[in-house]
């Protein structure tokens, strides 16, 4: 007898659903997996037959051939397993025919009939839904995953034996109930902005940062607060809404970081890997690719503190996520594209012994040792840094004195101000975000006057400015003036904006 059914496989951060057709025919006993199964998938034979004898279940003696189609796509994961036992059970006849052709099953088996959780739950749900299933079969510790996506019954299910009772109508199993939207919700404990003595000027600078989307880079001595600094970043940046929200938590369910029971990723990533990172561990990768830290900071934070002390070849490969905010990882079987629109927040050490300009230390460098410290940074890198921030040793009278600082919800209340502005203005278009206007966007809205030109073109003789810089520069001070609120940019923050630009002067 043959036998469909309907699951569905990850490619890249989407869900691709597919067939899995059984064929029982006479014949010596056999069980063939055919369309590109992959080491875990051909395993699966194993899990199923040992999961359907463990649960009371007779198995075919017979030749089983099981064929997933797409045949052309390279299938992965144990999600196959429940779709592949549902199969045999109805192409044996313990399942009707035709019962589970209205809903779409995902789940992987244990030896003894139990359902276990799998990655990339939510893409799958989300996938059939636009296909028009009216339910989805999902294993119990994915159900409130799954039931975010809206307009889909999912089904939890725990063992074998419920899924065989569920088709059978013998048994009835109760929707997951969405899960409440928590987009807006911030922990209790999260670190604040209050807790940092002085550097006034840099939390200015990060409140700018946030406010338009702009990558960021701290250079200070040792002990100046950078790394303090940094973590308190994501306090000041708005609150994801719901489309941001499922689009970060489908990149943690293909990765397998969502906690048990987990729905959304309601916070804004913040992810801050060690220096010795790989190429593949930052951009992701593998001989079965999967989503790197640049990814996982989608819609976050990406923290790269001591950057000069991460391999060369590591922050090469940043230029690409960093200009077009998604990366492509090539392979011989396939080619996929992860998103990667983050906000990039670096810290480094003025140079080797990290005092260099610092009045209350000695630097013990010489000129080529900090020229050769400063030129692990390639040009084409710091210029696609917006900003770059000097971050001097805390003074003593700072550190002892009274009253905390300016808390980060006050900052953010700024911050979501200025990003309502860049909303309004670029409602016709998929920009968000200042950061990432174009040249086109740039000319309409970064418009200066004569005074503003000529502060400038002085700026650029002087710092050899790249014409990435310049763009960056305006966007810059669109942000400044957005913060004000200013309809125009004005003198003042085109001055503040090249300030911001300390890595292009000469050491």
């Amino acid at each position: 007898m043959l036998s469909r059914v309907i699951t569905g496989a990850v490619v890249g951060i989407n869900g691709l659903l597919m067939e899995v057709e059984v064929d029982i025919a006479r014949g010596l006993p056999a069980f063939s997996t055919v369309g590109l199964p992959e080491a875990a998938v051909r395993e699966s034979r194993e899990r199923v037959k040992a999961a359907i004898v463990n649960c009371g279940y007779g198995f075919p003696d017979d030749r089983i051939t099981v064929n997933l189609a797409p045949a052309h796509i390279k299938k992965e994961g144990t999600g196959f397993d429940l779709p592949i036992a549902a199969g045999i059970l109805e192409a044996s006849g313990v399942i009707p025919a035709g019962a589970a052709d209205s809903c779409v099953l995902v789940g992987e088996l244990a030896l003894d009939g139990r359902i276990k959780p799998v990655n990339g739950c939510l893409p799958l749900v989300l996938a059939a839904k636009e296909a028009g299933y009216r339910g989805l079969v999902a294993p119990y510790d994915n159900r409130r995953e799954a039931a975010v996506a809206d307009g889909i019954d999912v089904y939890p299910v725990r063992y074998l034996a419920e899924v065989v009772d569920f088709l059978r109508q013998t048994r009835e199993i109760s929707p997951q109930q969405p899960p409440a939207s928590e987009c807006n919700t911030r922990a209790a404990s999260e670190a604040d902005f209050s807790e940092v003595a002085g550097q006034a000027h840099v939390k200015r600078a990060l409140e700018i940062a946030a406010a338009g989307a702009h990558n960021v880079m701290m250079i200070g001595p040792p002990g100046s607060g950078k790394t303090m600094l940094a973590k308190r970043f994501a306090g000041i940046v708005p609150a994801m809404d719901f489309s941001e929200a499922i689009e970060t938590t489908k990149i943690f369910s293909v990765a397998g970081l969502l906690a048990k029971d987990q729905a959304l990723v309601t916070q804004r990533p913040f992810r801050a890997p060690h220096h010795t990172i790989s190429d593949a561990g930052l951009i992701g990768g593998g001989g079965i690719p999967r989503p790197g830290e640049v990814s996982l900071a989608h819609n976050g934070v990406l923290f790269l503190d001591e950057l000069p002390e991460f391999k060369k070849s590591v922050l090469e490969v940043l230029r690409q996520p960093l200009e077009d905010r998604q990366v492509t990882i090539s392979r011989a079987s396939t080619s996929l594209t992860y998103p990667s629109d983050f906000i990039l927040v670096t810290a480094l050490n003025p140079c080797p012994c990290g005092y260099y300009s610092d009045p209350a230390h000695e630097c013990r460098c010489s000129a080529a040792q900090i020229a050769r410290y400063r030129n692990r940074l390639s040009g084409p890198l710091l210029d696609r840094i917006d900003m770059h921030v000097e971050v001097p040793a805390v003074v003593y009278s700072d550190l002892v004195a009274e009253g905390a600082g300016e808390p980060s919800a006050e900052i953010r209340r700024r911050v979501v101000a200025a990003r309502k502005l860049q909303a309004r203005r670029f409602r016709k278009t998929r920009i968000r975000t200042n950061a990432v206007m174009n040249s086109r966007h740039i000319r309409q809205h970064c418009v200066i006057d004569a005074e503003s030109q000529q502060i400038i073109k002085n700026a650029a003789d002087r710092l050899g400015l790249s014409a990435r810089a310049y763009h960056r520069i305006l966007k810059i001070a669109r942000t400044i003036a957005d913060l004000e609120p200013s309809e125009g940019i004005r003198p003042p923050h085109i001055l503040e904006a090249i300030g911001y630009r300390s890595m292009d002067r000469p050491v």
